[in-house]
């Protein structure tokens, strides 16, 4: 049972209930190999098995049920390109995420979906994200083990609140330089804001793909959450252009920003159920804070402030003991 919107235009009805049969087709006539790993995952690629020029590029929407523009975006761009199969110039994977929770209209069924991609989850190893995300894990394995040199992965999110950059992306620092500064060029072109560079996993699927199957991951902020079949697709459309343009090997379009670079100073994680912050999860992301000023307390341990100015992203308070709470930044570019 569904609890999508009745009336959505027919492509975003498809992805979102992880339904390939229209699209799949098209590109099997065009000579692609097509297949479904496992519910909610389409594979297309060349016929050409190892062809270390051509790029893997996995695409990732839904990872929380309830960002749904993503869907929308990446359902009308693979419905175009579609129609023009051969004009696709990478080995690509879509998954859609969490589909239980799209389908109900949820964040999430039991848990956050996009912190089990760690070896390690503790008391969230039986809940139904967890066991999607070894899915998801099984087939991002199978994608990449033949893929050449050139990988990425765009897991690509809306933001539950408002954000000082409207559209941001975590980077992991571990992306080698010449491949991130690849990533970081498009990043530049989908009109993202700012970047934040990530020293270690909190067990997110992008971070997983890069740690374990060398991509170029990035979870990628594009904008405000949105209800299915409603989200204003003008502020998609930078985003939408370069996924488009990447997919098809258009070569680089000129006159773009670089966004702004921000390290991360510390990550603020919730040790037990005495977690308190000094400011509500309402809080903007990249909200700025003073030197000296408090950020969190736990029991006897205490977040301040540690550098001249620090901006806070993802508050948080009411995740999970043992999550991350809150994300603490400092411009660096």
């Amino acid at each position: 049972m569904s609890d999508l919107p009745a009336a959505l235009p027919p492509a975003v009805r498809a992805l979102a209930e992880a339904d390939f049969s229209a699209i799949g087709p098209r590109f099997t006539a065009a000579g692609f190999t097509v297949a479904e790993p496992a519910d909610g995952i389409i594979t297309i690629r060349a016929p050409a098995a190892g062809d270390d020029e051509r790029p893997a590029v996995l695409v990732s929407v839904g990872v929380h049920g309830d960002e749904t523009g993503p869907i929308e975006v990446v359902a009308y761009l693979l419905d175009a390109l579609s129609h023009q199969a051969s004009a696709l110039a990478v080995d690509l994977m879509l998954c859609v995420g969490n589909i239980g929770a799209i389908r109900a209209g949820k964040r999430f069924i039991d848990a956050d979906l996009n912190r089990m991609f760690r070896e390690q989850r503790g008391t969230l190893e039986g809940t139904a994200e967890a066991a999607r995300a070894d899915v998801m894990i099984a087939a991002t394995s199978a994608f990449f083990a033949n893929a050449g040199p050139r990988r990425w992965h765009l897991d690509l999110h809306t933001a539950i609140r408002p954000s000082v950059y409207p559209t941001f992306a975590i980077v992991p620092e571990l992306i080698p330089d010449e491949p991130r500064g690849m990533l970081i060029d498009w990043l530049g072109l989908a009109g993202i804001g700012a970047i934040i560079m990530n020293p270690a996993s909190v067990g997110t699927y992008s971070y997983y793909s890069a740690e374990h199957h060398a991509a170029a991951g990035t979870t990628i902020e594009l904008g405000r959450i949105g209800t299915l079949g409603q989200n204003d697709l003008a502020q998609f459309k930078d985003a939408s252009q370069a996924l488009d343009d990447l997919l098809r090997g258009a070569p680089q379009r000129e006159g773009t920003q670089r966004p702004h670079i921000f390290n991360t100073a510390r990550q603020i994680i919730k040790l037990s159920d005495q977690f308190q912050m000094a400011f509500g999860k309402e809080t903007h992301n990249f909200t700025a804070m003073k030197q000296g000023e408090e950020i969190a307390r736990d029991g006897d341990t205490v977040y301040t402030v540690q550098y001249p100015e620090e901006l806070v992203v993802f508050p948080n308070p009411d995740v999970r003991v043992g999550l991350r709470a809150g994300l603490m930044v400092v411009r660096v570019g």
